[in-house]
């Protein structure tokens, strides 16, 4: 597996908000519970999306460069014994989002990905 260079965390607007201030964005819940912040590839989002957030409006995708998160990236197998990128050792640094943009998601699951996810 060739690393990507974009990753993408899909987050609450509400969950995002104090990040803004404090400079770290340390997560959703399932993020605390499991241990580790859990992010998709490109090619992962849409069925993460469809899975997770069917129905969900008011929410973030941020878009994280791979290389800038150094060995606290993980690459861990998770749905169908895919590897996801799972980030270790703390909150994201603010800094390290390359872009953030709004999206919904239908009650169907699909959702228009921005033009920037690759």
């Amino acid at each position: 597996m060739s690393t990507p260079e974009l990753i993408y965390k899909i987050t609450t607007a509400a969950a995002f908000a104090s990040a803004r201030n404090e400079g770290h964005f340390v997560g959703m819940p399932i993020d605390a519970a499991d241990g580790y912040m859990h992010f998709s590839t490109a090619g992962q989002l849409r069925e993460t999306l469809r899975l997770h957030f069917a129905g969900h409006s008011g929410l973030l995708l941020l878009a994280v460069k791979t290389a800038d998160l150094g060995e606290r990236l993980v690459w861990e197998p998770s749905r169908g014994g895919e590897l996801f990128p799972h980030l270790y050792g703390g909150p994201l640094d603010v800094a390290d989002i390359l872009w953030e943009e709004q999206i919904s998601v239908a009650a169907d699951g699909s959702c228009r990905l921005p033009a920037g996810v690759k």
